[in-house]
């Protein structure tokens, strides 16, 4: 009989979670999308979309921890101590350079503390990064698109069979 009431309790639960993350979803984007002031106006339409530079290439942690990680001011200088050197944001950058100190970024994309989200897991099974994060390739400015609930991510889990025990997530 336990064993019934907690399944009915764990159903009640993500049933709601799932119908938050739809409210959420339905909000225009323009209430949710919108990121903080960055030290640097670093366009991602430009670099991803453009350019076509892989997310991996500077956000490298994602295939082999937790975190995706922000690249560091050494491979952003890769490019940029030659190509547009003069303008005026990569000027920023060559003085976060010259003073051997790391940009620091506001974070955009964020989960509850208490949720363990491995990038590893998702890059290892061919996840896109746009599945989370939206359409980076095209926003000059970065901003959270997808709510990130526990809802979204069971549905998301539910529609691929990937698992839904709490501990995956929760421990």
């Amino acid at each position: 009989m336990r064993v019934r009431v907690r399944l009915a309790l764990a159903g009640l639960a993500l049933l709601a979670a799932v119908a938050v993350s739809f409210v959420l979803l339905a909000l225009p984007p323009e209430t949710r999308a919108q990121g903080p002031k960055q030290p640097i106006a670093f366009s991602h339409k430009q670099h991803a979309g453009d350019f076509k530079i892989d997310c991996q290439y500077c956000h490298s942690d994602a295939r082999r921890s937790s975190y995706a990680g922000i690249p560091s001011v050494k491979r952003c200088m890769g490019c940029h101590q030659i190509v547009a050197a003069n303008k005026p944001e990569v000027q920023k950058l060559q003085g976060y350079w010259k003073e051997s100190r790391p940009v620091q970024w506001e974070r955009i994309h964020k989960v509850a503390g208490f949720v363990y989200f491995p990038h590893k897991r998702h890059v290892q099974v061919g996840l896109a990064c746009q599945t989370c994060h939206g359409e980076v390739q095209a926003m000059t400015e970065v901003a959270q698109v997808a709510p990130l609930t526990m809802g979204w991510c069971v549905s998301c889990h539910a529609e691929r069979r990937a698992p839904l025990d709490c501990v995956v997530c929760h421990h």
